[in-house]
C-alpha cells in the first residue's frame, strides 16, 4: 500500500519493513485499517502519500506505529493528524492527564500523549503541511500545556500532604512559576529539544498544614523534583521532555526553586553576561496554584527586565557574545562538530546571535526589540535599518532552511542532534526530505546559506581588528603617546614631524587625562577599553586635521572631547560603543570641533553617543508625526504610574533631538527656519506627552472631572498655550518655554473618583504636575525651563485660568505689552475644541480698534525701558566706570536695530491694523506676519524684505553663537551696519515719530 513513487529506491526497504510490522500488529490486535477511519476530506491516495513519506523520513514514526498502531489510528479517527493544533486538542490532553489517579498513571499518560503529539507534529512537518513557524509554535504550546498540567497535578498532591504555601508578607497562597528559557521561552521549540526551565515563587513563608508544615521553598523544591521526574525520566514508554535546569541562579549548585527576592539579589549582584543573553527568551510558561497569578507574572517580568535590558545603549554586550561564540567555536573544533547545523559556522546559533546582539544593545531603549521569535525580529531589524537592506530577509530564508534541516535530522529517530549524517544512506534521506535529488545539490545549497549567515554574523559581531582599516603602525605610535612611553620633548618633536599644530598642548592634555582621578580609578577591563579607544581617537583627529577638515587644532579639539572621556571612564560600555564604530568617532571629532555646546551636551549626557552611530538620522530631521511615533515607542515599555521612567525617557528624547538639530545646523544640513521648526516640534511633542502623563496621574487618584450634562471629561478640557519663541515657532537652543494654562471646566462640579476634588482644583493640580515634570532636575537634567509670568495677572494670578476669565482679563485689564505677547500666542497641546475657542478669543482681542497714537507711545516706552535695562549701552556705561577704553558692542537682541525692534514693529502692526485686516494675525511667527502685512498692502515689499533679511541674519548669528557657548553680543562697530540702519529707519517711520 505504500506509495514509493519519486522516492529513491535505497530508502524503500526500511519503510516497507515497518509497514508490514504495522499491518501485522493491526491484524493481531483486531484493529481497524487506517483507510477505514479517514475523514471525508482526505483521500486514500493522499493519506498513503503522506504515510509513505513519514515512514521513509522518520524511523521514529514508523517504529512507534509498528509497535503501537493504536496511536496512529486514534490520530486518524479523531482527525487530529489532519488539523492544525487547536485549544480543543490541548484541552483533550489536559482532560486525559487530570483523569489519572496516581503518579504512575500520570507518567504513563504523559508519555502516551507525548508520543502521539510527536507523531502528529513530525508527520505534518515532513509532509510540509505546516511550515517551520507553525511546527515550532505547536511544539511550544504543547510543552507549555504539559508543564502546566503536570505542575498542577503535583501541586494538588503536595498540598494534601503539606498544606498550601502561604506568603510571609502577603498572607496569600503562593503560585509555583516556571520560566521557560531558550527555544521554549521563544515559542520556537524544535522537534527533539531539551526544555530549559527555572522554577520560582513570589514569597517565602510556610505551608498552612496543622502538623506537617514546611517552608515554601521546600514545598516548591519538592514540586520541582516531581515535575522533572514526570517529564524527564526514561521508562518503558519513553520520556516526555528532557529537562535542563542549569540556567537557574547558581547553576547546578543552586536551589531548585528560589523566591523572587533571592532571584533579584542574584541577578543584581552575581548575574553574568551570558545569563542576560539567556534571559532575553525567558517566558513564564506555567503557573500552578496560588492566588494573584497575573500580578505575580507581571512582578516577575518587571523584576527581570532591568537585568536583561540596560537603559543605555550597551555595546559591551558584543564582547560577551564574542566570547560566548568563541567558546562554542572551540568546542565545535574540539569535538569535530563542524557539520553541526546549529553550533557550526554559519549555523542556527549565529542567526540567533545576530538578533540578540541588537536586543542586548538596544532592547532597553526600544521595547519592540524584546520580542522573542527570531523570524519576527529579522524583518524588523532590516526595516529599522539595524541590518542593511536585504540582510534580514536573507537571514530569515537561511534560518528557515537551517531549522527545517534540523527538524529533518531530529525527526528521523527523535534524537537531540543537529549533526549532518556522514553515512551515504542518511545523507540521501536528508537530501530527499529537504527536496533535493542528491546529497551534493543539498549540501551546496546548505553551504550557500551558511556562508550568508556567517558573513552577516561577522559583520555584526566580528572584533573590530578583523575589519580595522587603521594602519597598525599608526595605532602603535598613538598608543605609545597615550601610555607615556613617548613623552616630553620626544613626543612633541614626533608630533611636529607629522605637521601637527599645538603638539605641546596635546602632549600636556594627554598627560593630564592619564593622571586624572577618573582614569586612575578605572578597573582593569575599563582601562583596556580606554587603551583601545584613545589611539583610534588620536588617529582620527590627526587625519581630519591634516585634510583641513577641523576648524581647530588637534589639541583644541581633544580638549573639548576630554570631559566626555572622563565622564565615561567609569561607564566603559560607551568606550566600547566608540571602538566598535569608527563612524561614531568620526562624528564625535567633527561635531565637537564645530561646537563646544555639542561637546558639553555629550559630556553631560553620554547616552547621546548612540546618536552618532547613524549619520542618516543624525542629519535628517523627522517631521512632527515621526517625532510623536518615536516618543510613543520610547515610552511603550512604561506604565503611566512610572513617573521617573517617563521623565528620563522624555529628557533623553529631547536631548537626542536637540543634538540632531545642532549637528544639522553646524554642518549646514539644516537652514535656520527648519532649525526653529524642529526645535519647536520637539517641544510640542514633549508637551503633548507631559499633558497626557499628568492627566493619567490625576485621573488615577481623583477620577475624571464631571460635566453639567452628567458626563465626564474623557480627555483633558485643557490647553497649553505657547507664547514667545514657542508660540512664534522660533525656539532656539536652550530656549525657555513661555506657557499659559487654560481650562473650560464647570467650576461648580467635582471629579468622579473615590478621592474626589472639585474641578478647579483638579485642573490647577494638572498645571502644577505639568510644571513639575518639565522643571524637575533628574540625573538627566531638566526637561525645559518654564516661564508662567505671561498668565493673567502674572505671578500673582491663578496658575490655571478659565477661558472666560482669560478673555475678561485680556479685554479689561491687560497692558499693551500683554496684547503684544498675545500676537505670538497659540495652543501647542490639549483639547482641539478648546483650542478653537481660544483662537476665537485671541482674534476678538487682537482685532479691536485701538488709538494708534496711544499704542505707539506704549510700544515705544516699553521698548525704551528694555534697551535701558538689557541693551549693551547700559553695560558699556557700567564698564566705563572701570576701564579707560570700552569696546563697542552690539547686542543682537536688545540693541537699536536688533531683533526686538523687529518683533515690536511686527506686534505694533498687528495690533494697529488687525481690525481692518484680520488675516495678518492668522499666523504667530514674525516672518509670516510680515508676509501677511505685505499681502494686505500695509507694508511695502521693500520694507518687508529688509526686515525679514535682517531678522534671519540676526537669528542665524544668534544660533551660531549659542552653539559656540557665546552670548549674542558682537564686539566692534562693523557688524550688520546696513541691517541695523534699515531696521532703525523703519522703527522711526512706524513708531518713533511724533
Amino acid at each position: 500500500m505504500l506509495n514509493f513513487s519519486g522516492i529513491p529506491s535505497e530508502l524503500h526497504a526500511p519503510a516497507q519493513r515497518y509497514w508490514e510490522q504495522f499491518e501485522a500488529a493491526i491484524l493481531s490486535q483486531t484493529l481497524s485499517h487506517p483507510w477505514d477511519l479517514l475523514p471525508p476530506t482526505i483521500s486514500v491516495d493522499t493519506f498513503f502519500q503522506q504515510l509513505t513519506r513519514a515512514f521513509v523520513a522518520s524511523e521514529f514514526i514508523a517504529k512507534t506505529c509498528a509497535q503501537r498502531p493504536a496511536y496512529l489510528l486514534e490520530l486518524i479517527e479523531s482527525g487530529a493528524l489532519f488539523e492544525a493544533q487547536t485549544d480543543a486538542h490541548l484541552d483533550a490532553f489536559t482532560a486525559a492527564v487530570n483523569a489519572c489517579n496516581t503518579d504512575a498513571e500520570l507518567d504513563a499518560c504523559l508519555r502516551r500523549q507525548r508520543q502521539m503529539a510527536m507523531i502528529r507534529i513530525i508527520w505534518r512537518d515532513l509532509n510540509r503541511i505546516e511550515g517551520m513557524r507553525e511546527v515550532t509554535a505547536e511544539l511550544s504550546r504543547f510543552a507549555d500545556r504539559v508543564i502546566q498540567t503536570t505542575a498542577e497535578c503535583h501541586y494538588r498532591s503536595l498540598e494534601k500532604m503539606y498544606g498550601t504555601p502561604i506568603g510571609r508578607e502577603s498572607g496569600i497562597a503562593q503560585p509555583f512559576m516556571v520560566l521557560g528559557m531558550g527555544k521554549l521561552g521563544a515559542g520556537e521549540l524544535n522537534i527533539s529539544s531539551d526544555i530549559d526551565l527555572i522554577f520560582t515563587f513570589p514569597e517565602g513563608g510556610e505551608t498552612n498544614h496543622a502538623s506537617r508544615a514546611i517552608s515554601n521553598q521546600e514545598f516548591f523544591i519538592k514540586l520541582g523534583q516531581r515535575l522533572i521526574k514526570s517529564l524527564d525520566t526514561v521508562t518503558a514508554d519513553g520520556f516526555v521532555f528532557r529537562v535542563d535546569m542549569r540556567l537557574r541562579p547558581h547553576g547546578q549548585s543552586g536551589a531548585l526553586a528560589m523566591s523572587f527576592v533571592g532571584m533579584e539579589d542574584y541577578y543584581q549582584t552575581q548575574g553574568r553576561e551570558w545569563e542576560r543573553y539567556a534571559m532575553i527568551k525567558a517566558r513564564t510558561v506555567a503557573m500552578a496554584g496560588g492566588e494573584q497569578q497575573a500580578e505575580a507574572r507581571q512582578l516577575l517580568g518587571k523584576m527581570l527586565q532591568p537585568f536583561t535590558y540596560r537603559q543605555y545603549i550597551d555595546f559591551s554586550a558584543i564582547e560577551s557574545l564574542r566570547e560566548m561564540k568563541g567558546l562554542i567555536a572551540r568546542q565545535v573544533q574540539r569535538k569535530g562538530m563542524n557539520l553541526d547545523v546549529k553550533l557550526g559556522e554559519g549555523g542556527i546559533r549565529e542567526v540567533e546571535f545576530v538578533v540578540q546582539v541588537f536586543q542586548l544593545i538596544r532592547g532597553g531603549r526600544d521595547a519592540r526589540l524584546r520580542k522573542r521569535k527570531v523570524p519576527v525580529l529579522l524583518p524588523f531589524l532590516e526595516q529599522e535599518n539595524y541590518l542593511p537592506p536585504g540582510a534580514g530577509s536573507a537571514l530569515l530564508e537561511a534560518y528557515i532552511f537551517l531549522r527545517n534541516t534540523e527538524h529533518a535530522i531530529q525527526g528521523y529517530q527523535d534524537k537531540q542532534t543537529q549533526s549532518l549524517p556522514i553515512d551515504p544512506l542518511g545523507q540521501l534521506r536528508l537530501a530527499w526530505v529537504m527536496g533535493f535529488d542528491t546529497w551534493d545539490s543539498f549540501f551546496e545549497t546548505l553551504s550557500r546559506y551558511r556562508h550568508c549567515v556567517n558573513a552577516e554574523f561577522k559583520a555584526v559581531i566580528a572584533a573590530p581588528d578583523e575589519e580595522d582599516s587603521i594602519d597598525q603602525k599608526a595605532l602603535t605610535f598613538w598608543m605609545g603617546l597615550w601610555e607615556g612611553s613617548l613623552q616630553g620633548e620626544d613626543a612633541i618633536h614626533a608630533l611636529e614631524a607629522q605637521d601637527i599644530e599645538g603638539a605641546a598642548a596635546l602632549v600636556k592634555n594627554l598627560a593630564d587625562l592619564r593622571e586624572s582621578r577618573a582614569v586612575l580609578s578605572m578597573q582593569a577591563s575599563g582601562r583596556t577599553r580606554l587603551e583601545a579607544f584613545i589611539p583610534r581617537l588620536l588617529h582620527m583627529l590627526v587625519q581630519e586635521a591634516l585634510q583641513g577638515k577641523l576648524p581647530l587644532t588637534v589639541a583644541e579639539t581633544f580638549a573639548r572631547i576630554e570631559p566626555l572621556i572622563e565622564a565615561i571612564a567609569r561607564r566603559s560600555a560607551y568606550l566600547v560603543l566608540l571602538v566598535e564604530n569608527p563612524t561614531a568617532i568620526h562624528q564625535l571629532v567633527m561635531l565637537c570641533a564645530a561646537s563646544p555646546w555639542i561637546a558639553d551636551q555629550l559630556a553631560q549626557y553620554p547616552a547621546l553617543l548612540d546618536e552618532l552611530l547613524t549619520p542618516e538620522s543624525l542629519y535628517a530631521p523627522p517631521d512632527k508625526m515621526s517625532l510623536r511615533d518615536e516618543l510613543r515607542r520610547d515610552v511603550l515599555r512604561l506604565s503611566w504610574d512610572d513617573l521617573e521612567g517617563h521623565m528620563e525617557a522624555l529628557r533623553y528624547f529631547r536631548s537626542a533631538h536637540a543634538l540632531r538639530v545642532a549637528a544639522s545646523e553646524v554642518t549646514g544640513a539644516l537652514p535656520l527656519m527648519k532649525v526653529s521648526d524642529y526645535l519647536t516640534f520637539i517641544a510640542e511633542v514633549v508637551l503633548e506627552h507631559v499633558l497626557q502623563l499628568s492627566w493619567e496621574h490625576l485621573v488615577e487618584r481623583h477620577g475624571r472631572p464631571r460635566r453639567s450634562d452628567g458626563s465626564v471629561d474623557a480627555t483633558p478640557d485643557f490647553v497649553i498655550v505657547g507664547y514667545g519663541k514657542l508660540g512664534g515657532i522660533e525656539l532656539g537652543h536652550g530656549s525657555d518655554l513661555d506657557l499659559v494654562f487654560i481650562h473650560n471646566t464647570d467650576s461648580n462640579l467635582s471629579t468622579d473618583g473615590e478621592r474626589a476634588i472639585d474641578n478647579i482644583t483638579f485642573y490647577t493640580r494638572l498645571g502644577q504636575r505639568i510644571i513639575h515634570v518639565l522643571n524637575t532636575y533628574t540625573p538627566s537634567g531638566k526637561l525645559y525651563e518654564v516661564d508662567m509670568r505671561l498668565r493673567p495677572s502674572g505671578n500673582s494670578g491663578l496658575l490655571v485660568s478659565s477661558l472666560a476669565a482669560f478673555e475678561k482679563y485680556q479685554a479689561n485689564e491687560a497692558w499693551t505689552w500683554e496684547h503684544q505677547a498675545l500676537v505670538r500666542a497659540r495652543v501647542v497641546a490639549g483639547d482641539e475644541r478648546l483650542a478653537e475657542q481660544f483662537e476665537q478669543v485671541r482674534e476678538r482681542i487682537l482685532t479691536r480698534e485701538r488709538d494708534l497714537a496711544a499704542l505707539r507711545v506704549d510700544v515705544r516706552d516699553m521698548r525704551r525701558k528694555m534697551r535701558e535695562q538689557l541693551g549693551s549701552e547700559s553695560k558699556s556705561k557700567n564698564s566705563a566706570l572701570n576701564t579707560a577704553k570700552t569696546p563697542v558692542l552690539f547686542n543682537l537682541k536688545q540693541d537699536a536695530g536688533g531683533i526686538v525692534d523687529i518683533e515690536f514693529m511686527v506686534q505694533y502692526a498687528a495690533l494697529a491694523w488687525a481690525s481692518k485686516a484680520p488675516g495678518i494675525i492668522r499666523y504667530t511667527d514674525n516672518i509670516r506676519i510680515l508676509g501677511s502685512l505685505e499681502e494686505a498692502g500695509l507694508l511695502d515689499a521693500q520694507s518687508v524684505a529688509h526686515l525679514i533679511a535682517a531678522y534671519k541674519a540676526y537669528r542665524s548669528t544668534g544660533h551660531r553663537l549659542a552653539l559656540q557657548r557665546q552670548e549674542a553680543v558682537l564686539e566692534g562697530d562693523n557688524h550688520f551696519l546696513t541691517e541695523r540702519a534699515q531696521v532703525t529707519a523703519l522703527w522711526q517711520q512706524l513708531i518713533d515719530h511724533d
